[in-house]
């Protein structure tokens, strides 16, 4: 996946023409005769949404594709139990997302980062990386987003790139829109900071 990644084509909660609606994916995966075109279906469906969430998160590809793997392992081992009170891709989403987050947590230990700052780790990885192909100026953005807290470059990459909607990110999050709404405003203001200083 070779992209810049403001090419996610994240689409948030809307579904494209071809796409199964949950409630038929999760008729076929309850069916044990249609319960692995079911898997298969929704692996395509999500897929991509997912791979760019996390890659936002994790910066690094081969490690986002470890960890999209990880994701799938989990759904698979979890969708029966799924009891429909979300959507089903705010449910995918908090499950990449706590993947993401303890991956990256793992990741900072092993390396010996302080867990509240990996901001310059992931900074070296995006200048490394030869799947970014973003020209100067998305490369600044990334780095101006890779300042902020993790919590915060989370909250601000679902609601600028991802185009969810409070509501929807605060079941993903487990955190109060207010608290949302919040993060994201501080999040633009040191962006627009860091844009304007360098």
């Amino acid at each position: 996946m070779k992209e810049n990644f403001s090419d996610s084509s994240s689409t948030g909660s809307t579904l494209g023409k071809n796409d199964w609606q949950d409630k038929e994916l999760l008729e076929k995966f309850k069916n044990p005769d249609t319960q692995h075109y079911a898997f298969n279906l929704l692996v395509r469906q999500y897929q991509k949404r997912l791979y760019w969430h996390i890659r936002k998160i994790l910066i690094d590809h081969d490690d986002t594709d470890d960890v999209l793997q990880n994701v799938f392992i989990k759904v698979w081992k979890n969708l029966a139990s799924f009891k429909g009170e979300s959507q089903l891709y705010t449910w995918l989403y908090r499950i990449a997302t706590n993947e993401s987050i303890n991956y990256l947590n793992q990741k900072k230990k092993h390396v010996g980062i302080p867990i509240d700052d990996a901001s310059s780790f992931l900074a070296n990885k995006l200048e490394s990386d030869s799947y970014f192909k973003g020209d100067d100026i998305q490369k600044k953005l990334q780095k101006a987003i890779l300042t902020l807290p993790d919590k915060q470059r989370i909250v601000f990459n679902m609601k600028y790139f991802d185009a969810l909607k409070y509501d929807e990110m605060s079941v993903i999050l487990e955190t109060s829109v207010g608290a949302l709404k919040a993060s994201y405003h501080h999040a633009v203001k040191k962006i627009e900071h860091y844009l304007t200083s360098h």
